[in-house]
């Protein structure tokens, strides 16, 4: 019996405005009052559900491509930090480039504001209207700071880093260097325009694994739902892995089970399905 679903959030749970709903609201209401789990395994830096529109719900969260683990009720459970040698040798090896520095306490960018913005002007209109309203938070999110000196990030436990690199040039280099340091390093981004660093070892599947464990939970009782490169690890390691139509083709093989798209709320309809049917519910259509 599956008693945690786990589900990436952009291009998976999320509908195609990267938002939540009132069928994705309902669906993770069912979920948790029935006992389960419903967690967010996402590559963004969560400090709280209701930030992320799931409102009163007290729904566990596997953050920063599985470096930071909070709870229902957004406490933090356990984190997997990147050492701060790695972290100082990383970004004093670029200067030029912005980092997002995540950690349990914000976000720390070594850019302005205006900086990291110049880093999304290659987007397409399509996606600039998509990510609108995830900027649009974004933009208002006090936990963000930006212009941060090195001795001022480093004064934090940082999990995770992100950035883009819209130099081509800047971005082979970047990518070279990754690759020479990939016993400490790991490059699991969502999107191929993306970074996303977390320390060697560090992904969704692993922290999700230990979530269950420490719920009294064994890896078959799992669900997971993605669609995109950070979610690879996930989909591979757990028997019950579903990948939504609207995902990469890697993540359908990984997940070797693929399911709707998410702008028709295939993932919440799985969830409830596999719920219902379990109890000897009705299946809903």
């Amino acid at each position: 019996m599956i008693k945690l679903f786990a589900s990436d959030l952009d291009g998976t749970l999320l509908n195609a405005f990267h938002a939540t709903d009132r069928t994705i609201l309902a669906a993770a209401r069912e979920i948790v009052a029935v006992g389960a789990h419903l967690v967010l395994a996402t590559g963004r830096t969560v400090t709280s559900a209701r930030d992320q529109g799931f409102e009163d719900i007290p729904v566990e969260v596997v953050g920063s491509n599985g470096s930071i683990v909070r709870d229902g009720s957004g406490a933090v459970i356990k984190t997997f930090p990147l050492d701060p040698a790695v972290v100082e040798e990383l970004l004093r090896a670029f200067p030029t480039i912005c980092f997002d520095c995540a950690s349990p306490d914000g976000t720390f960018i070594t850019g302005s504001r205006a900086e990291r913005q110049a880093t999304f002007s290659r987007d397409g209109l399509v996606k600039r209207i998509t990510m609108r309203g995830m900027r649009a938070r974004m933009a208002n999110d006090p936990t963000m700071h930006f212009s941060q000196s090195l001795p001022d990030i480093l004064a934090h436990e940082v999990c995770k880093v992100n950035c883009r690199v819209p130099d081509e040039g800047l971005a082979r280099e970047f990518k070279a260097y990754l690759a020479e340091h990939s016993d400490a390093l790991v490059n699991a981004p969502f999107s191929p325009v993306m970074f996303e660093i977390t320390s060697a070892g560090v992904n969704k599947g692993a922290s999700i694994a230990w979530l269950a464990h420490h719920l009294g939970y064994t890896e078959d009782q799992v669900a997971v739902y993605g669609d995109g490169g950070n979610d690879l690890v996930m989909l591979e390691r757990f028997e019950h892995a579903y990948a939504t139509a609207n995902g990469s083709d890697e993540a359908k093989r990984a997940a070797g089970t693929v399911i709707g798209p998410c702008y028709l709320h295939a993932v919440p309809r799985h969830m409830l399905r596999t719920l219902r049917r379990e109890r000897d519910h009705v299946v809903i259509e």
